[in-house]
């Protein structure tokens, strides 16, 4: 379910709190796994609206159903990778004193099957590793988008965030 407010966002966050310990322990364990998100046309038209990017296979049903190999519109490859952040929200623990999470960057981002529209998403995490910083933890994560019924992800990334404390990173 997709979050409508920061107060949405941080309540979501407070739910899955862990310490420390409980976090580091994540290393190489089991995938944290989001709801599906539906992805429609009203969300492909506000991504286009966003980025100016306008082309046919995103926002003419018609002309995309006509004209390209995908049977009517897909959404963009970079709103399926901002999913990533909501998707995230719904799965993925945050530790106990951290004060907001940051995105670090990608090492690694493949498109690998198209998100067509009406299809539904969700995000597959799993943590391979953790630097403990004075002030951060920079947490690696290999990270998947699914499409319902589909065997092949829509993509899959290696993605770097940080949890950022307003002190030393104690636990």
């Amino acid at each position: 379910m997709p979050l409508t407010s920061v107060e949405e966002t941080e309540r979501r966050l407070k739910e899955r709190l862990v310490p420390l310990d409980t976090y580091r322990s994540y290393i190489g364990g089991d995938a944290f796994t989001s709801d599906w998100l539906t992805v429609d046309q009203r969300m492909i038209d506000s991504f286009a609206g966003a980025t100016h990017d306008y082309q046919f296979i995103h926002v003419d049903p018609e002309r995309a159903k006509a004209e390209s190999p995908f049977g009517g519109t897909i959404a963009h490859g970079f709103l399926t990778l901002s999913l990533l952040s909501t998707l995230a929200y719904d799965a993925l623990p945050g530790v106990t004193g951290a004060k907001m999470g940051v995105n670090f960057g990608f090492d690694k981002v493949r498109f690998l099957s198209p998100v067509k529209t009406g299809a539904r998403v969700r995000g597959i995490f799993r943590m391979t590793g953790l630097k403990e910083r004075a002030v951060s933890l920079q947490t690696a994560w290999n990270a998947e988008i699914a499409i319902e019924g589909s065997v092949k992800p829509a993509l899959a990334a290696e993605w770097i965030t940080l949890a950022m404390f307003d002190g030393p990173v104690e636990g």
